[in-house]
């Protein structure tokens, strides 16, 4: 019979049934029961909220950290017709206000936010007014201090459940360890209070946990030692047909792998945050279409990205958690058919890797000075500056002090921890546009060229508001619309510009820094041990467990993944290279016992049975030898002439 979660699962997504820990995970969060889900990338995460926000009264508010993930889900659901919205950077304050509005009156099934919006007042105010069905937490990991991915933003999700009491909450990742999967719970409990660190009142969080096996049986992980990466790359693409992703550590070197695979007809090309959203796009859906064949990217690109049929994720560089490196390998073979994940590695990697440790964690006399020079680059003095906000130019401060901004940049960071200041690296600020002249005067004007007319007429089409205050407009799918490159529809915009039809105020990627506290000495600023001592100890660890995986040539690749997250019933894969490494008569333990368990359950009824009856068996001839060897070896049965039995 199907019932009503089927039902939806079958109308919307067209599935007639759920997989997985999928319905148990489902039917949990419908009961009110805060819920935990652990499944690999590709397990179907999202089926696991849409579905039961669907099948509940009230909106669900899905918090996730990405942006190009929830933009894509949401015209993924629009297109399946669900009421779904979402909330980021870039619209307007009437934009926001009208989807939260939706969102009181019944509009909107599931509302996407980032764990930024949670603290803004005009969100909080609007959500005591709403009917939540449930609160939905992605990517739960970055709650959690031990996390590879910690995000202080993910700590304000608790205020919502002070404002919606009621609302059970669905905690979701990919990844995570068993400290991870404790802490989280921890944080996420309606019964946490923080109390300069973490700290519970009397009761222990109630969550129900449901862990999907983070084994992967149709991906071989492979450790490939490389002394020349690129020729290794280019000959492992060559003998491994279909789709596939390379990562790379930096934006430059995304650019670099991209070409030298053009140059060896490898179709390619690459993908990081710094590119425009309009490139981005276009780049992605390329090779969702297999019009590319080899994305070459930085762990900016991944997130949510559902292509089933991707043969290869390689790494021509190691990164710096192997939670980091198992969900982006776990992109591989979703659509459950033999694919492989690469790790190229060499001697020097580790070197780099051990180095990131300091560069990412200075020496705490180093961040005092960084502090005192950001209050001389900025003229502030000792009681000042108190919530003001600078842009920050790290090149132009890291000549001006003789720093490198690697360095600076994790200072800054660490400063941002300490609550001393707010460092946003690059926020992204839109282009902005508003209109001079009003639309009468507008339709009047006969001076406009082909293009500049082409221009407004898609602005007015897309946007609206712009009449009456500054909107922020994306120049990129505004040059797409009408034809033009990302430079062109930009001269356009300042011609319209200084002819006072219109104030263009261009895109630019910015950093800024806000002091969060008024300016001390640097000589009195506290670095507490939670905040550096033991986060530097949590990323060590994480650096040296990398390093372990990369060296570790004696044991299975999946075994030491599963066993790193939690796992303890895992067994050798028997296609990874340390497996294969063994020879075509090593047998993987799993095998080699379920063909013994075969063998003994025919003989269980104690009759001898003809050799030959073994072949009737679902087991492979050499499992087959090797098993019945060991168990008469092990005097465990009794072979005679062509006879068998087990001993009694």
């Amino acid at each position: 019979m199907v019932d009503q979660f089927q039902a939806i699962l079958k109308e919307y997504w067209g599935y007639d049934d759920f997989r997985g820990i999928q319905r148990e995970i489902i039917e949990s969060i419908s009961n009110g029961t805060d819920t935990l889900g652990l499944m690999p990338t590709g397990g179907g995460k999202s089926i696991t909220f849409q579905v039961p926000a669907l099948a509940k009264d009230g909106v669900c508010i899905v918090i996730t950290p990405l942006i190009a993930l929830m933009k894509d889900q949401v015209q993924n659901l629009r297109r399946h017709g669900v009421r779904v919205a979402a909330i980021y950077t870039g619209l307007t304050r009437a934009e926001i206000i009208q989807t939260l509005e939706n969102c009181i009156f019944g509009g909107v099934k599931l509302l996407y936010i980032s764990p930024e919006r949670i603290s803004s007042e005009l969100f909080q105010t609007k959500l005591r007014h709403m009917q939540v069905s449930f609160i939905t937490v992605d990517e739960a990991h970055c709650i959690s201090q031990w996390g590879y991915d910690f995000r202080p933003s993910y700590l304000h999700i608790n205020d919502l459940r002070k404002i919606k009491p009621d609302a059970p909450v669905l905690a979701l990742t990919a990844t995570a360890t068993p400290r991870v999967i404790n802490d989280i719970q921890e944080k996420l409990s309606q019964n946490y209070a923080p109390d300069n660190g973490s700290k519970l009142k009397e009761e222990k969080p109630k969550f129900n946990v449901f862990r999907m096996s983070y084994e992967r049986k149709n991906l071989a992980y492979r450790v490939h030692y490389s002394s020349d990466k690129y020729t290794d790359l280019v000959q492992l693409l060559n003998r491994t047909p279909g789709s596939a992703i390379v990562y790379a550590r930096s934006r430059r070197r995304t650019k670099e792998i991209a070409d030298i695979l053009n140059e060896h007809n490898i179709n390619a090309t690459h993908f990081h945050a710094g590119l425009d959203h309009a490139t981005k796009d276009q780049r992605q859906k390329d090779w969702q279409a297999d019009r590319i064949r080899v994305m070459v990217a930085t762990n900016a690109f991944g997130m949510g990205i559902d292509k089933p049929d991707v043969r290869l994720v390689a790494h021509i560089d190691c990164p710096d958690s192997l939670e980091a490196y198992f969900q982006e390998a776990g992109r591989a073979g979703r659509d459950g058919k033999h694919a492989e994940a690469v790790l190229l590695y060499n001697n020097s990697d580790a070197q780099k890797l051990t180095r990131r440790i300091n560069d990412t964690w200075p020496e705490k006399e180093y961040i005092r000075e960084i502090y005192n020079h950001l209050a001389y680059f900025y003229q502030i003095g000792i009681g000042s500056g108190y919530g003001h906000t600078f842009e920050f130019d790290i090149d132009k401060f890291c000549h001006n002090f003789k720093h490198f901004p690697v360095q600076v940049h994790s200072a800054l960071n660490i400063l941002t921890r300490t609550g001393y200041i707010d460092y946003a690296e690059e926020n992204d600020n839109s282009a902005r546009i508003h209109f001079l002249i009003d639309r009468n005067e507008l339709y009047r004007l006969d001076s406009l060229t082909e293009i500049e007319n082409d221009l407004i007429v898609v602005l007015l089409r897309n946007y609206g508001g712009v009449f009456t205050d500054y909107v922020f407009v994306d120049e990129a799918f505004l040059a797409q619309q009408i034809g033009l490159t990302l430079q062109q529809t930009y001269f356009v915009f300042t011609a319209l510009n200084k002819r006072r039809i219109l104030h263009f105020i261009p895109r630019k990627k910015t950093p800024f820094i806000t002091y969060t506290k008024p300016r001390d000495d640097g000589e009195r600023l506290i670095i507490s041990h939670a905040v550096y001592e033991e986060r530097k100890q949590q990323y060590t660890e994480r650096i040296n467990a990398i390093i372990g995986y990369a060296q570790n040539d004696e044991e299975c690749r999946s075994r030491q993944l599963l066993r790193y997250f939690g796992e303890k019933s895992s067994h050798d894969c028997g296609q990874c290279d340390v497996c294969e490494s063994m020879g075509p008569d090593y047998l993987c333990e799993d095998r080699l016992a379920f063909a013994k368990s075969k063998i003994l359950e025919l003989l269980s009824d104690g009759k001898k049975h003809n050799i030959t009856e073994l072949l009737s068996l679902e087991v492979k001839s050499d499992e087959l030898d090797a098993a019945l060897s060991y168990l008469v070896a092990e005097e465990m049965v009794i072979l005679r002439g062509s006879w068998i039995e087990a001993k009694s």
